[in-house]
């Protein structure tokens, strides 16, 4: 069906509509940066720990198609989208607050499931926002605007830590080996992912449903049997450019979480030659991976907003294409000039940030171009199932070829994500959606 026409957004609107995505890319980013030295701390082993990052896979692959499908059906005085938001947003501040003062690693481990818990639930309602309310011309500064928040807020989460640390003795560590910083940088994060989401959706709140969709929904209603159903029906009927997209989507996402679990291990070895978590040098090496971080996230902001135009123009395959490949050139970069300090490790953050930028914010706009308006939920919701199972495929083969394939080392982890990157890279120039959209066009689906 076509879409019809929506009342367009100024930019201010579009970028309070995402303030929201502002704190909760903050909480991601808390965990990318910090849980990995926070479970090296509690007493993980490298090979077995990606067992432990299970939680974000997981609970994707459960929560998020099923919150689409409700979302989709969902009629309340505040909107289809915006009480999942909100019950989400609530999980998320609550498990932020308590998982520094994990006592032990099962608590932390426990603790993360609620958390991405939490932020399944937000996640693919927000994004369903986000092609529920724009234009379809508008949608690539929606989108992008959302990786733009994405950099911003995960470059701060990142920096959080060392930038306490300028005021707080970084070697102040509790009982259990966490550092102070951490802990603080986490309620920071509890404050604001619940703060942000309450901001927009109190600023730029849902449409009221038309005439024919609240028809569609009486014809549709809220319940287990049917929202299982239309899951069911959804995959079946998927579009053929969504289905194109699954494997540069695996590729991207299984190099991604290789890097997150692997970069301060990494970083250890090759700075300080080290791969003892209870050692200064380890600790030094998980600051320099969050100002690493902090740094690709601030690319990435910087980045989105230059895309927007960019995009626009070229469409958003080929440029997404040339942002996994400045990606995975980077990471295949970072094992070769780590011994050479922390400072030509940032020339390798620009590619990684590029990268970033990309996947937050093109695969989404190839997505919104190929799916049916009036699923946009569920669709969303399907179409984070190609984020959380190579995730979970990495945390399950991770401990089987650590070791004998990779040598036990993190560095050429690093580097298999690099490689993963470049095929991502070729297979996006397959996908038959993301090209140039102009003012006045209409999406057909």
């Amino acid at each position: 069906m076509a879409e019809i026409g929506k009342p367009r957004l100024s930019l201010w609107r579009i970028i309070e509509m995402n303030i929201g995505f502002f704190g909760l890319q903050f909480s991601f980013g808390l965990q990318q940066a910090n849980m990995g030295p926070i479970y090296g701390f509690l007493g993980a082993d490298e090979a077995t720990m990606p067992l432990l990052w299970l939680a974000g896979p997981m609970t994707g692959l459960l929560v998020q198609p099923i919150v689409g499908a409700m979302s989709d059906r969902t009629r309340s005085r505040f909107g289809r989208r915006t009480p999942y938001f909100l019950i989400g947003a609530i999980i998320c501040s609550i498990s932020l607050f308590l998982m520094p003062y994990s006592p032990t690693l099962w608590m932390a481990a426990s603790l993360l499931w609620l958390l991405d818990a939490g932020n399944n639930v937000t996640m693919e309602p927000y994004r369903a926002y986000v092609a529920d309310r724009l234009a379809p011309d508008q949608r690539p500064v929606g989108f992008l605007t959302q990786s733009a928040f994405t950099g911003l807020a995960q470059t701060l989460s990142y920096l959080a830590p060392s930038l306490l640390a300028l005021v707080i003795d970084r070697n102040l560590l509790d009982a259990n080996g966490i550092p102070q910083i951490v802990r603080i940088a986490f309620v920071i994060g509890a404050v604001l992912s619940l703060s942000t989401i309450l901001w927009s959706v109190i600023r730029v709140p849902e449409l009221p449903l038309t005439v024919k969709e609240e028809a569609m929904l009486d014809e549709r209603p809220l319940t287990v049997r049917a929202t299982l159903a239309e899951i069911r029906d959804a995959i079946a009927a998927m579009p053929r450019p969504m289905r194109q997209l699954a494997l540069a989507m695996f590729c991207q996402w299984y190099a991604m979480f290789l890097y997150w679990q692997f970069i301060a291990f990494a970083l250890a070895r090759s700075l300080h030659g080290t791969a003892d978590p209870a050692t200064e040098g380890f600790r030094d090496a998980a600051l320099t991976a969050q100002q690493l971080g902090a740094f690709y996230n601030l690319i990435a902001f910087v980045s989105a907003l230059l895309l927007i135009p960019v995009v626009r123009r070229w469409g958003a395959r080929s440029i997404h294409a040339l942002c996994l490949t400045g990606s995975g050139l980077a990471m295949l970069a970072i094992p070769q000039i780590g011994g050479a300090g922390p400072l030509p490790l940032y020339a390798a953050m620009l590619g990684i940030g590029i990268g970033w930028a990309g996947m937050m914010g093109n695969t989404y706009v190839m997505l919104a171009d190929a799916i049916p308006p009036e699923r946009n939920g569920i669709y969303m919701g399907i179409f984070n199932m190609f984020i959380v199972i190579p995730m979970l495929v990495e945390t399950l083969t991770m401990p089987l070829i650590y070791r004998p394939l990779l040598g036990g080392d993190p560095r050429n982890a690093i580097m298999l994500g690099g490689v993963l990157m470049l095929a991502g890279a070729v297979a996006t120039m397959v996908v038959d959606a993301g090209r140039a959209v102009r003012r006045g066009d209409k999406v057909a689906a």
